[in-house]
């Protein structure tokens, strides 16, 4: 199941895709798909698109800081078949794995509210119950990690967020935290190479 086109779920989200797409005729301005097989053994869920990045070009993570180095992640772990990803039309491919948002459509200075965190939430739970049996689920960030609890009826209270927080789930998954690979927590020092590289290597011992 992926949002439609037109969405109307969230007035405050369409309105913005409008606005947005006056001021940016050639942008996607619409919500973002995730990307990848739906029956990959991981599945790598981040906040939002970004306005100039999965907004403009209609793909997650693409063309933007944020996915820079999530890319650059990939391709050296095997799941991606480049390390840059500028284009949706590009030749980029994923292997086991799908990205994805918490969140389908570009929101106001980059924070949904959670009334449309909630409204996209089925998205997310469908794209979840099509994983592959003992898949692994990466959350970047804390919305990422409250909507994919959500998405799985699971009590936030039981499971933190915290970089490297590992949980076991019902049905064999594993979930996953890492702090967002955003520009801004790449400048301010918050994630760096080294701790995403210790995600994907415990990410890829999981899946072996």
């Amino acid at each position: 199941m992926i949002a439609p086109q037109d969405c109307q779920l969230c007035p405050r989200l369409a309105a913005y895709r409008i606005e947005q797409k006056s001021r940016h005729p050639d942008y996607h301005c619409q919500p973002v798909a995730g990307f990848g097989d739906e029956g990959s053994r991981l599945l790598i869920v981040g906040l939002a698109p970004g306005l100039h990045g999965a907004n403009a070009t209609g793909r997650p993570f693409t063309g933007d800081a944020s996915g820079q180095m999530l890319f650059e992640m990939l391709f050296r772990y095997g799941f991606a078949s480049k390390p840059d990803a500028r284009s949706s039309h590009d030749d980029m491919r994923l292997f086991d794995c799908r990205i994805t948002n918490a969140v389908k459509c570009l929101p106001p200075n980059n924070r949904p509210n959670g009334d449309e965190i909630s409204c996209c939430n089925a998205y997310l739970r469908s794209e979840i119950a099509n994983l592959k049996p003992a898949a692994v689920i990466l959350a970047l960030g804390a919305i990422a990690h409250r909507a994919i609890l959500k998405a799985l009826d699971l009590p936030p209270s039981r499971y933190r967020f915290g970089h490297l927080a590992e949980y076991g789930l019902p049905g064999g998954l594993v979930f996953i935290d890492s702090y967002h690979c955003s520009r801004y927590n790449i400048n301010t020092g918050r994630l760096d190479r080294n701790m995403l590289e210790n995600v994907f290597d415990r990410v890829t011992e999981l899946l072996r």
